[in-house]
């Protein structure tokens, strides 16, 4: 079987033994680390849908970096029953916040409840929902520029370092399942870390996600705008008012480095994020309710009102609804109602 890595306690070192991992949700990050997982030596399946999965089934997966472009027979499937969870499993969700429930309702019913399941996700919601069916639960904190805008094709936008994938167990700690996952994505081109403490940047994630409904709103031309800052600042007020620990935007940046870049590959440059490129693909939904309504959830909680992230909510999920491109609204004239 082909290699992953497992932490030898009393050794103190990595040591090879088979593990396999399941990517349910090979979208742009699952599609990205997979494959980089597949390249590396590891026992990787992927998990895909409708135009996607068949274009990987009977092609493969079309992976696209900086350097060059890659076609790689890869294991997938449309059909959870059909991988053997007899062997030993780490599953990667990366499917979007709206699509979590769904995807756990298929997976309780063939995963042992000890199957480790990792949140590759945006958002702080996810962590909750994988908790209550399955105990081995790790918060991943994704950066990590990627684009999946067609079927059988993903694109990783960062080279030499792919992207930074940290995690930690949930709520929180570290564990050698923790470890083990980290060591496999250093190894695929990924900066991975376990982290005890990897919720405080999930959060800080989930305040730089909150820009992503003005992308698929405004465009990506508009990031940094007004409406954006507004809605950010809003989003760190909400947070502190809650008193929810959250990395600062210094660990932040140190934590980023020169590491993540982002260039163009075959198929062009990365031209927006995850609700960029659902609303762009028209897949008629969108994660801003776990974004922006996670903090109009944690204000209205706390007696207080998210104005700006209330109304980008309400926007994004009216634009994935009517199945209209991305970039169609006036950022300025959003804030202003916002704030009427």
């Amino acid at each position: 079987m082909p290699r992953s890595y497992g932490w030898d306690r009393a050794a103190g070192t990595c040591q090879h033994r088979p593990v396999r991992f399941v990517v349910f949700g090979a979208g742009a990050i699952g599609g990205v680390v997979g494959a980089k997982l597949h390249q590396a030596g590891h026992s990787v399946v992927l998990v895909a849908r409708g135009a996607h999965y068949r274009a990987v089934a009977d092609h493969g997966l079309t992976l696209e970096t900086p350097e060059r472009t890659e076609v790689l027979d890869m294991e997938v499937t449309d059909d959870l029953a059909t991988i053997d969870f007899t062997e030993p499993a780490v599953v990667l969700l990366g499917v979007k916040g709206q699509d979590t429930e769904d995807a756990l309702r298929r997976l309780t019913v063939v995963a042992p409840a000890t199957t480790p399941v990792v949140c590759m996700q945006n958002g702080v919601e996810n962590e909750r929902r994988v908790l209550r069916r399955f105990p081995a639960t790790y918060a991943m904190c994704v950066m990590c520029p990627t684009t999946h805008l067609r079927p059988g094709v993903v694109q990783a936008h960062s080279s030499p370092v792919a992207g930074l994938l940290d995690l930690g167990r949930y709520p929180a700690g570290v564990d050698d399942t923790a470890t083990m996952v980290a060591a496999a994505l250093s190894g695929a081109t990924f900066d991975s870390r376990a982290l005890p403490d990897v919720m405080r940047w999930k959060y800080r994630k989930l305040v730089v996600n909150l820009g992503n409904a003005v992308g698929a709103l405004c465009g990506t031309e508009n990031r940094g705008g007004a409406l954006w800052q507004a809605a950010l600042r809003e989003g760190e007020a909400v947070l502190a008012a809650a008193g929810i620990d959250v990395a600062t935007e210094e660990e932040d940046r140190l934590r980023r480095g020169d590491d993540v870049r982002v260039l163009a590959t075959e198929s062009g440059p990365w031209l927006g994020g995850s609700s960029w490129q659902s609303t762009a693909r028209g897949t008629g939904s969108i994660e801003a309710d776990f974004l922006n309504g996670e903090i109009v959830l944690l204000a209205r909680m706390v007696g207080l009102e998210a104005p700006v992230n209330a109304l980008l909510q309400q926007m994004a999920d009216r634009l994935a609804a009517s199945g209209a491109p991305p970039g169609g609204e006036d950022p300025d004239l959003l804030l202003r109602q916002a704030r009427a």
